[in-house]
C-alpha cells in the first residue's frame, strides 16, 4: 500500500514532473515499485515519468472517487 506522500508524489509526477525532486525518498520507493521511471534526456535535467503500472494505479484511484 502506498503512503499518502508516495501517492501525492505519484500524482505530482503525472501532473508536473519538472517539479519533483528526484532525491526524495518517495521517488525511490515509487521507482522500486516500478510506478515511475527516470528519463535521462540528452539535454537538461532528468525527469521522472509515470510507467504503465503507475498509470493503472492512478486510474484505479480516479474510479474510486
Amino acid at each position: 500500500m502506498l503512503s499518502p506522500h508516495e501517492l501525492a508524489t505519484l500524482m505530482l509526477v503525472k501532473a508536473a514532473p519538472e517539479r519533483v525532486d528526484a532525491g526524495r525518498e518517495e521517488v525511490g520507493v515509487l521507482r522500486e515499485l516500478e510506478l515511475i521511471a527516470i528519463e535521462r534526456p540528452d539535454a537538461g535535467r532528468t525527469l521522472p515519468h509515470v510507467t504503465p503500472r503507475g498509470e493503472a494505479i492512478l486510474r484505479a484511484i480516479a474510479r474510486a472517487r
